[in-house]
């Protein structure tokens, strides 16, 4: 986060708090809202650093806990992580043999972003199909399945292929969010298989 967000609220409210970022409380906003994380779940993180969503997801489960992000992610007691590409068919099969069963994927990744809306829309977008392709690879059936993604032309694509492999598909867009941003998350649950 740095200097730049120094004097957000949320941000601050985060450090106080012992997140590593704001983007705890979306997290906990969708839990709140979706219930998509079960007592009894094994969760992947998907470009998990710095490992707010970890906290969160460690918080709401009494099963595994695994992030993956291609920086390392530091220590938080009770979580496993991978440094690699998500992408990576090895790091999916790993992750699968780690937890045995995968119950939920999420993932805030984004790319790092060039100042070009065109050009970082679509490298946002192929991260969200990446993380989907990773949570059919990876999830049970009945499992769910959280991932950013941004309004813009490319985002019917992304949002009609994840309602092809969920009974149930929304959208959310959370409080924590930066007045002005396009973000947003899609909440799809109950995975087809």
């Amino acid at each position: 986060m740095g200097s730049q967000w120094g004097h957000d609220k949320v941000y601050q409210k985060a450090k106080s708090e012992g997140y590593r970022s704001r983007a705890a409380y979306k997290l906990l906003e969708i839990q709140r809202r979706f219930a998509v994380i079960r007592r009894s779940d094994n969760v992947v993180d998907l470009g998990a650093a710095p490992g707010s969503w970890l906290q969160v997801a460690r918080a709401l489960t009494d099963g595994r806990v695994l992030g993956i992000d291609l920086s390392p992610i530091p220590h938080i007691e009770g979580v496993d992580t991978i440094e690699g590409d998500l992408s990576d068919t090895g790091i999916q099969e790993q992750a699968k043999t780690m937890l045995g069963v995968v119950n939920v994927v999420v993932c805030d990744a984004a790319p790092k972003l060039s100042g070009h809306k065109s050009y970082d829309q679509a490298r946002a977008m192929a991260l969200g199909e990446e993380a989907l392709r990773f949570a059919c690879n990876s999830l049970k059936p009945g499992g769910n399945f959280v991932v950013k993604s941004f309004q813009g032309t490319d985002f019917s694509a992304l949002y009609s292929d994840t309602k092809r492999h969920f009974h149930s598909v929304k959208t959310c867009v959370t409080q924590a969010t930066r007045k002005g941003s396009t973000e947003l998350y899609i909440i799809a649950k109950n995975f087809i298989g």
